[in-house]
């Protein structure tokens, strides 16, 4: 049966195309823009993980998480934000989230995190640790200034000095493997 997860980010850009990557790798998907929609989704389908953003508009990420682990204590959880800092780290871990990672993050680093967070014995090693492609880092650092643009692409290609065309070609392709 196929690992069920729910993706919690208020950025549809992002959230969808996190979502397409996730289906890719056999998951199960379940995406929420805000809290309101994740705790509905947590009710009805009971997924086994989650990545949830801090920062969203209403209630935060931080209450999603107490809330959502009052339902359903078994959901292995990563808080996943463009903003972190120790404080939210530490607010977000209290809450009962597994772990903390900060954006741009890739699919498999989420989901060996999420099994990591399953299983505790699992021997971390810095040999499982692979460095990211150059065109790995460009296609993230490209992603992180659209997202920081609010997916405005004329603003995001003139911060990256590029065309706005060749921009969209590069968003066009999928995400570099590694």
């Amino acid at each position: 049966m196929a690992p069920t997860i729910l993706l919690v980010d208020d950025e549809d850009f992002f959230r969808e195309r996190l979502g397409r990557a996730f289906k890719k790798r056999g998951c199960k998907v379940f995406l929420a823009a805000n809290y309101d929609e994740a705790m509905r989704i947590i009710k009805e389908s009971r997924p086994e993980m989650a990545v949830v953003d801090l920062k969203m508009p209403g209630k935060s990420g931080l209450e999603l998480i107490k809330d959502a682990l009052a339902l359903h204590p078994e959901m292995r959880i990563v808080v996943l934000t463009g903003y972190g800092s120790i404080a939210t780290a530490t607010k977000a871990v209290k809450s009962g989230a597994h772990s903390y990672l900060p954006k741009p993050t890739d699919v498999d680093d989420i989901l060996k995190t999420l099994t990591q967070a399953a299983s505790p014995d699992y021997p971390a090693t810095p040999d499982d640790f692979q460095t990211p492609s150059l065109a790995r880092m460009e296609w993230e650092h490209i992603t992180r200034v659209l997202y920081d643009c609010r997916g405005n692409i004329s603003a995001a290609a003139k911060i990256l000095g590029l065309h706005r065309r060749t921009l969209q070609r590069k968003l066009d392709k999928f995400p570099p493997d590694s």
